[in-house]
């Protein structure tokens, strides 16, 4: 990895309908240098007849990594299903032979700020040595960086997080102000994902589709992508990961391998209305744009 925080293309960017192996030339190809996976495309990846040390000779052929593990679901049901218990156990196994350290998750139940935080602690110990990333997003049980926080903050466990993503914070009508992030310890953030909004929302009955069909470019669109990642950097933030997640019914009809994403560089991050770059720099870290 050339940088301390690689820019990882996340699962759901690249859809569910190329093979593993164009998953991964796809990304290297796009000047990305970690791919995301979810338990869904490590199992499809399982159905081409591939086992585990060929996911990683594939990696190792494109000098690529598995930098970003999700996607655990329901876990604050009552009586799981046996389906979620063994999603849950693929996404630790992933990480134990990718080497990553954290999981995204999220929630569509809402129940209470004490029952989730009961059931995140729960989760969190089956989780061991690895992190659970809590995302917050506006049609979920955890619409907002409040709600999320203050479920984090009530397990009281050392490995339960915040992933923040642009999208859903925009969506969620929260500013893009230090204020939103106040009294959250920056080492409580885990990872953070970029993409663009549109100009309108859809209808918030049907928010989660315009989430996974019509998310932008990042800096393309109206969410102040730049102005949201600066907002992580002047948190202190120094996060695991930097995933593009960008799902696109439009960027996905292009078709995978294919020149679906121009390379990161100075001329894809702008601030508005500006002509001058906008170069996000981590604590710690060399320059870097984002």
């Amino acid at each position: 990895m050339s940088q301390k925080y690689p820019i990882t293309i996340s699962s759901w960017t690249l859809g569910d309908q190329c093979t593993f192996e164009e998953r991964v030339a796809a990304a290297k190809a796009a000047g990305f240098e970690g791919i995301g996976l979810r338990a869904e495309t490590y199992v499809d990846a399982l159905n081409e007849g591939l086992f585990d040390q060929d996911l990683l000779a594939i990696l190792d052929k494109y000098g690529m990594k598995v930098t970003e593990v999700e996607y655990i679901v329901q876990w604050a049901e009552e009586h799981r299903s046996y389906e979620q218990k063994y999603k849950e156990q693929i996404c630790f196994h992933m990480c134990e032979l990718f080497g990553v350290d954290s999981i995204n998750c999220g929630l569509m139940e809402n129940y209470s700020v004490e029952y989730t935080a009961q059931k995140l602690r729960e989760l969190c110990r089956r989780a061991g040595k690895y992190t659970i990333g809590v995302e917050p997003m506006p049609y979920s049980g955890l619409p907002d960086v409040k709600k999320a926080w203050a479920v984090v903050q009530a397990a009281g466990c050392d490995n339960a997080k915040l992933l923040l993503d642009s999208w859903h914070y925009v969506r969620a009508g929260q500013p893009v102000d230090l204020s939103v992030l106040e009294g959250i310890p920056a080492e409580k953030i885990v990872s953070i994902q970029i993409n663009d909004v549109q100009a309108h929302p859809y209808a918030k009955s049907i928010l989660r589709d315009e989430s996974m069909h019509d998310r932008m470019l990042p800096g393309t669109g109206y969410g102040d992508t730049a102005g949201f990642v600066k907002l992580i950097r002047d948190k202190g933030v120094r996060p695991a990961v930097v995933g593009v997640e960008v799902i696109s019914d439009e960027i996905l009809s292009r078709g995978v391998p294919g020149p679906c994403w121009r390379k990161p560089g100075p001329r894809y991050w702008r601030n508005k209305g500006g002509s001058e770059p906008w170069k996000a720099e981590f604590p710690d870290t060399p320059s870097s744009t984002v």
